[in-house]
């Protein structure tokens, strides 16, 4: 049981443990000390949420619905198009780059952006559900293996928005916010595009 929790734990920290337009959301809202914890909880949730399907075998289910998952990429390219051209916007606009000049995002918007970027990536599908689920039918204890899995997840989200802090005071001027939302466009940019690609 031990080894199939540990397993689970391992490949599943493979696959969060990249950049990707989810962990560049929460390493932001991090940074700006801005409603981490329920971020960090809503990442944490949801990935258990969806290997919790996996295990239980809905992997198969979405499998035979390829039109769903064609919906959910171009919802998610969409949705990360304009998130980037927002970053994009930030980078481009010294003025809006300073946290202490700039209101905070409500509580309500972040959830939702949060759960935007959770729920529109077909790629937390392919990594949870069907990629994750299908490994641990492996196992013979396959719901220590997705137990293992969803606290890799738990563990990187909350390193991820904890240990932001510390590069604080890195990005306490203009222009390294500037560098942070460029990268942050760059990278919602080109998984959209790979997400309207890969179809």
């Amino acid at each position: 049981m031990l080894a199939s929790a540990l397993a689970g734990l391992t490949v599943s920290a493979a696959l969060i443990v990249a950049i990707g337009a989810q962990n560049a959301f929460v390493l932001r809202q991090g940074l700006r000390r801005e409603h981490v914890a329920p971020v960090v909880a809503i990442c944490a949730l949801s990935d258990a949420v969806l290997i919790t399907a996996g295990v239980a075998g809905m992997g198969t289910v979405v499998a035979d619905r390829p039109g769903l998952l064609t919906a959910l990429r171009w919802a998610g390219a969409t949705f990360l198009l304009g998130y980037a051209v927002l970053a994009a916007r930030r980078a481009v606009r010294p003025g809006a780059l300073r946290p202490a000049d700039r209101p905070s995002a409500t509580l309500g918007a972040t959830v939702l952006t949060c759960l935007a970027f959770t729920w529109l990536n077909p790629h937390v599908y392919l990594d949870t559900v069907l990629l994750l689920g299908g490994v641990a039918q492996q196992h013979e204890h396959r719901w220590a293996f997705g137990a293992g899995a969803a606290s890799a997840s738990l563990l990187w989200f909350a390193a991820l928005g904890g240990g932001a802090r510390r590069l604080a005071p890195l990005l306490a001027r203009t222009g390294a916010w500037r560098v942070l939302d460029g990268a942050v466009a760059a990278v919602m940019a080109a998984v959209a595009v790979a997400l309207l690609l890969g179809g």
